[in-house]
């Protein structure tokens, strides 16, 4: 169960969206991340946690956005090596607005306000995520090997070298060449991808968060250069990218939340074992389904982790660019009105499928624009 969202909207099961952000455990851990330059060497020690390794690469993101690359004439005119049909490209742009006009409504309508240069960017950013996660998750999931993996993710270098394969591709890759976007949250999503089909169970939050990283916080982090982050910017680069990060963990740990019933009956429990064990619950009181004073108890447990990490996201919404922060705020508080629905349906999650009504969601379009005007989280 993979999940998508950059900063804003999850491609998971529904997995796609577009904005993501940081995690803790049940006790609110501090924030200290520090890491490795890449995701891969540094799973290699293991005695360092998930959460600096995974802050080496939010610093080398940081990084590129407080020293922009140099483009040459050419790319500042919007002239890209390999990109000479124009109107080809405009075309692939406007395709991956109506996918995510399509599949992430919301969102979609949040991507309205930014610049039009900046709303093709992230349009392009979400269609290749979503694209990404249906490898694993998609009509064509069970004949999905190692070996096709590694093919898309030779497809992506090719991508990021200005070798498109098909129009799709052909918007990221000049998107990529526009903005300060680097390549290693995109092979982390893809490294998400692997342990989809590799990994069934995740002994602690400590691999949990690994996995959440991969598959949604890397959308934070690819999206913060083309959202934009504030010229009057009063907290620092890194602690954007940490607040990006940390919306996508919430946002994948709410899926995991929501879909408890739906991947147990796919033989996977996302939730970590030693914390099932600590309230007395096991795999098979997840694939009986029962709903007990102990499982709601655990319930109340993840889900205030979960909550926590919607909160560290607020601090760093109000630094966007202000046109990209209304389908950031919108995207976190329907998602965070998730949780309350599981504890509507009593942490029923096992049958019941916990989703926000068009009400509640067109209620909340306000309250997020409003916030996004004031730039504060403190907006009611």
């Amino acid at each position: 169960m993979s999940g998508v969202l950059l900063w804003v909207v999850c491609p998971k099961g529904n997995a796609t969206a577009l904005f993501s952000l940081i995690p803790t455990s049940g006790k609110k851990p501090k924030r200290c991340f520090k890491g490795v330059s890449a995701i891969s060497s540094a799973v290699a020690n293991p005695a360092r946690s998930s959460e600096e390794k995974v802050y080496d690469v939010v610093l080398k993101q940081a990084a590129l956005v407080k020293q922009p690359r140099a483009l040459d004439l050419e790319k500042r005119n919007g002239k890209t090596d390999g990109f000479a049909d124009w109107n080809l490209l405009n075309e692939a742009y406007d395709r991956c607005g109506e996918v995510c006009a399509e599949y992430a409504k919301t969102f979609y309508l949040g991507t309205l306000l930014m610049t039009s240069e900046r709303r093709r960017a992230v349009w392009a950013i979400y269609v290749w995520c979503r694209r990404t996660d249906e490898l694993v998750d998609g009509p064509n999931a069970s004949h999905i090997t190692p070996r096709a993996l590694d093919r898309w993710e030779k497809r992506l270098d090719d991508l990021f070298k200005g070798r498109p394969y098909d129009m799709l591709d052909a918007a990221l890759a000049d998107t990529v060449s526009k903005y300060p976007v680097d390549i290693q949250p995109f092979k982390d999503m893809i490294e998400g991808m692997r342990l989809d089909l590799r990994k069934s169970r995740y002994m602690n939050f400590d691999e949990l968060y690994l996995y959440c990283y991969y598959v949604a916080g890397t959308v934070g982090l690819m999206s913060v250069p083309v959202m934009g982050i504030a010229p009057e910017l009063k907290a620092s680069v890194e602690s954007v990218y940490n607040a990006a990060l940390a919306l996508g963990i919430a946002n994948q740990l709410t899926n995991i939340l929501r879909d408890v019933g739906e991947d147990a009956r796919r033989g996977r429990v996302y939730l970590p074992q030693d914390e099932l064990a600590r309230f007395g619950l096991s795999d098979d009181d997840i694939f009986r389904g029962q709903v007990t004073d102990r499982w709601r108890n655990f319930m109340k447990d993840q889900i205030k982790r979960a909550r926590m990490f919607f909160s560290e996201a607020e601090k760093g919404v109000s630094e966007l660019n202000s046109a990209s922060r209304w389908p950031v705020w919108a995207s976190l508080l329907l998602y965070r009105q998730i949780l309350d629905a599981i504890e509507e349906n009593d942490y029923n999650n096992f049958s019941k499928r916990a989703y926000v009504g068009k009400l509640k969601k067109f209620a909340s379009l306000p309250v997020a624009y409003g916030r996004a005007l004031m730039g504060t989280s403190k907006f009611i």
